[in-house]
């Protein structure tokens, strides 16, 4: 999978996608992360890429020809995403139907945002990580990148953690332990010391269901709401 990215920071991409999973997939060629500068596409001594905006106001604004000339000039991968505030939320849903792609590309705001016109003639989608503001989508695309390459296979050594993991199946994840069983007088659950897997299988969604009702009901109710199967597994285990 490709994925170019869009930003006057190519350094601050770079940087973050030359490390852990992500640069070993560039290593490796699973993925290609591709940076274009703006500020290539300017003449004028200063590299000018913003301006302030008609009407008035606090801030700097990016202006259109340099993306424009960017984008026409350059065989950058369709959807070209927009990371804004006004985007649909990201959510592991958005991340698995991005990883279905061959690649896409990503557009890194900055100042007070961009020209109308490029949200209007030149961008297919619109995406936000969350309800805050940001100096720039520099951030936003390291978050995207890692929520998407990951999902691609061959990135992850293990493809089964992918399925079975935080938001996979509409839930939080269950706790995890390791070595050592006991540790300052807090051991691990026996039941994850029996060896009886269909037995763990539903401790842990016992314990995925019983934490997403704590934190995150609202999960449970776009589920629909707990299931009678649900309840029976939180009475098992007295997590009702």
């Amino acid at each position: 999978m490709r994925i170019d990215v869009i930003s006057i920071f190519p350094d601050a991409i770079e940087a973050f996608a030359s490390i852990s999973l992500i640069g070993k997939a560039q290593e490796s060629g699973v993925l290609d992360i591709t940076t274009h500068d703006p500020r290539e596409m300017t003449s004028d001594v200063h590299r000018t890429v913003d301006d302030s905006p008609f009407g008035g106001g606090a801030g700097m604004v990016l202006k259109p020809e340099p993306i424009f000339d960017l984008v026409e000039q350059r065989s950058l991968g369709r959807p070209l995403i927009y990371l804004g505030p006004s985007g649909r939320p990201l959510t592991q849903a958005v991340a698995n139907e991005l990883a279905e792609l061959g690649g896409f590309s990503l557009l890194c705001g900055r100042f007070e945002g961009i020209d109308e016109r490029i949200r209007e003639h030149l961008i297919d989608d619109e995406i936000s990580i969350g309800d805050y503001v940001l100096a720039g989508g520099e951030v936003a695309a390291a978050v995207v990148i890692e929520a998407v390459g990951r999902l691609v296979p061959g990135v992850l050594g293990n493809r089964d953690s992918v399925g079975d993991e935080s938001f996979s199946n509409g839930l939080l994840e269950y706790p995890h332990y390791t070595r050592p069983a006991a540790y300052r007088g807090w051991a691990v659950p026996e039941v994850l010391r029996s060896g009886d897997h269909g037995r763990v299988a539903r401790w842990r969604l016992a314990q995925s269901l019983r934490r997403t009702l704590d934190v995150r009901p609202d999960l449970i109710e776009d589920r629909g709401g707990l299931s009678e199967a649900d309840r029976t597994v939180l009475a098992e285990f007295g997590l009702d």
